[in-house]
């Protein structure tokens, strides 16, 4: 093995390493998503979902009619236009309490529940996704959520009610050449025992609200002192403290109004009272506040494909072709129908996600990393189509429609405005990876030393002999179940054959992963397009089984029709399920990362030939922040 090759694979098992120790590994709560992976269909954890969400809350209710007030008075393209948010809808927003929506009361916020946190998340969406993105980026993973969590008494006192009247905030942690692999952050806050502070030096790109936050959490890497063990750790850092600047506002392809921009800390000094929780804690802070954090994007996706319905709805029964209306032709019927069917699934997987993790009663990690995946992806096809349905109008921008006096629908708009969905908060690909890891926890764990590259051939052996004590326990139980009963969860009435599918299909899915794990051993790790298939089917499963529960209560309200929605969606779902497990083993996985591996080493070269490529010379792949500031008008902006 050359030098080389040695040095990428320890950095590579120490990158495992130090994610790896950031995981949490316990189970002390039910999960009704990671059972699915393990062949285990317990409905009863998600149906009847908790009481909590469906019992109505004045205050929320309320706050909900005050804020739809306030956002009918606003004009989303004016943000598009001026790639801004206006000062004054900002304001607008702080007095009424948006930034506080979930600090608790004793704080100054308004102490509602995920579940309405996200409903008015919808509402800000479908004004513009950059108030969103805005109120998400300040309120799930900036310093109130992290602060709550593991703040101390006098942190929170200290943090909380500022952040609840209005001092947005930001959470850093990516890096210019780091992106998902912590083991390679290079920020550092080095330990000055002299004056009881920390030293922070490094820059952190993409941060969102970065530009105009008054609060910032940053992740650092501490060097071990004669105090502490060091290791990656969180802090609260006020942005105007001496040695940050902002160097440069990033502009995107959507979310033209968000204020995302690279920050670069000279030593900063910052006072050890600022740092969270324990020296070396920062990345399971991170972790644990992405696992409830991720469900904003779940709201936003269900408020996005509620908005497509409504447009594809009207724009079909009001354009005309071949003398009847779009919507009545059989190949814009069918967009509809997926349209309208994937909407209604958007929308029962973030209320049961909120409502499991507003319960406190199950474990929501796997849940919400599914909803956030699963959302994200369907939100965005459900966007496409409704650009396909809408035509040359659904690729013409709102303004230009506005100019030449048609209705101005920002459907272009949205389909780029959704797109950063899949990457935000953890890329579909991370997500994929991040949530296979759980789904073959329990393999692992049995497996041992049989799945480690390392281990010698006795210890190999002695792994196989505890591994088959676990598999003959454990494999009987994936042969039969209350799937094969038509009797079976008769309360979900005609769904219940839906709900059998589900449970049937569980045990299927662990059969697989465990011919995966039998096959590839320690070498599974890196089947990743194999996994990716194994949780996209656990995460149909789990939509197909929320939207079973959602509109079975909604039927019990009166909306009989939902159960329509229900029944359609879970037939397309079906459909997706059956084509994941047949290319779980007839695909070109083979085939594709030979032809990646060949094309990364230039053989097929020749095929770019014959085009000109305009971002040559534009500067390195990956650029390190230059310190310069920007002018101080975008500087740190107040709106209070």
């Amino acid at each position: 093995m050359s030098a080389e090759t040695f040095q990428e694979n320890v950095n590579e098992r120490t990158s495992r390493e130090v994610a790896e120790s950031a995981r949490e590994t316990e189970w002390n709560r039910p999960s009704f998503a990671k059972g699915l992976y393990l062949g285990r269909c317990d409905i009863s954890l998600i149906h009847p979902q908790p009481a909590s969400f469906y019992t109505e809350n004045d205050d929320g209710e309320e706050f909900l009619r005050r804020l739809t007030s306030l956002l009918e008075r606003l004009d989303g393209q004016v943000i598009e236009r001026d790639s801004r948010i206006p000062d004054e809808y900002l304001r607008d927003l702080t007095a009424l309490g948006v930034f506080g929506i979930k600090i608790p009361r004793e704080y100054g916020g308004l102490g509602l529940s995920l579940t309405y946190y996200g409903r008015a998340l919808m509402l800000l969406t479908s004004v513009h996704p950059s108030l969103g993105a805005l109120v998400s980026a300040h309120q799930s993973i900036g310093v109130p959520e992290p602060v709550r969590m593991f703040g101390t008494p006098e942190q929170k006192q200290e943090y909380l009610p500022r952040c609840a009247s209005g001092a947005i905030s930001a959470f850093l942690l990516t890096e210019p050449d780091v992106g998902s692999d912590p083991a390679r952050m290079s920020a550092t806050a080095t330990r000055n025992d002299d004056d009881g502070t920390y030293v922070l030096n490094g820059s952190k790109l993409w941060t969102t609200n970065g530009v105009i936050a008054e609060l910032v959490v940053v992740m650092a890497k501490v060097p071990p002192h004669s105090g502490g063990p060091g290791g990656i750790s969180a802090f609260v850092v006020e942005a105007d403290a001496p040695g940050i600047t902002v160097t440069h506002r990033n502009a995107f392809m959507g979310l033209r109004g968000i204020e995302n921009g690279v920050t670069r800390f000279n030593n900063v000094r910052i006072p050890v009272a600022n740092r969270l929780g324990r020296e070396g804690q920062g990345l399971k802070i991170a972790l644990t506040t992405l696992n409830t954090g991720r469900l904003s994007i779940p709201a936003n996706c269900a408020g996005s494909g509620k908005w497509s319905l409504k447009i594809a709805r009207e724009w079909s029964n009001a354009r005309v072709q071949w003398g009847r209306p779009i919507g009545h032709h059989e190949a814009v019927a069918q967009k509809i129908s997926f349209i309208a069917a994937t909407a209604f699934a958007l929308e029962s997987v973030f209320e049961l996600s909120a409502a499991l993790a507003d319960s406190g009663q199950k474990d929501v990690r796997i849940e919400a990393a599914l909803a956030k995946l699963w959302s994200s992806e369907m939100a965005y096809r459900i966007a496409d189509e409704l650009v396909q349905v809408r035509g040359g109008r659904g690729y013409e921008t709102a303004a230009s429609l506005k100019a030449r006096g048609e209705r101005a629908v920002p459907a272009e708009q949205q389909l780029r405005d959704l797109r950063i969905n899949r990457i935000f908060e953890g890329s579909s690909e991370i997500m994929h990876l991040l949530i296979a890891r759980e789904a073959v926890d329990a393999h692992l764990a049995a497996a041992g030393d049989l799945a480690s590259s390392d281990a010698d051939f006795r210890a190999k052996a002695k792994a196989a002999a505890g591994a088959s004590g676990f598999y003959a326990g454990w494999l009987p139980h994936l042969v039969a179940g209350p799937g094969l009963s038509p009797r079976s969860y008769s309360d979900f009435g005609r769904l219940a054959r839906h709900v059998r599918y589900v449970e049937r299909a569980s045990r299927r899915l662990a059969r697989h992963t465990f011919l995966g794990m039998a096959r590839w051993q320690a070498k599974l790790e890196h089947r990743q397009v194999f996994l990716g298939r194994i949780v996209d089917i656990g995460a149909e499963l789990f939509a197909m089984a929320a939207t079973c529960s959602h509109a079975k209560h909604l039927q019990g309200q009166g909306r009989r029709e939902a159960g329509d929605l229900a029944e359609v969606f879970c037939g397309q779902g079906r459909l997706r399920v059956e084509q994941l497990f047949t290319d779980l083993w007839r695909n070109t996985d083979s085939a594709d990362y030979k032809l990646a591996r060949s094309i990364l080493d230039g053989r097929h070269s020749w095929l770019e030939e014959g085009i000109l490529d305009q971002s040559e010379g534009s500067g390195p792949w990956i650029a390190e922040a230059d310190g310069t500031p920007l002018d101080a008008p975008d500087l740190h902006r107040r709106y209070r």
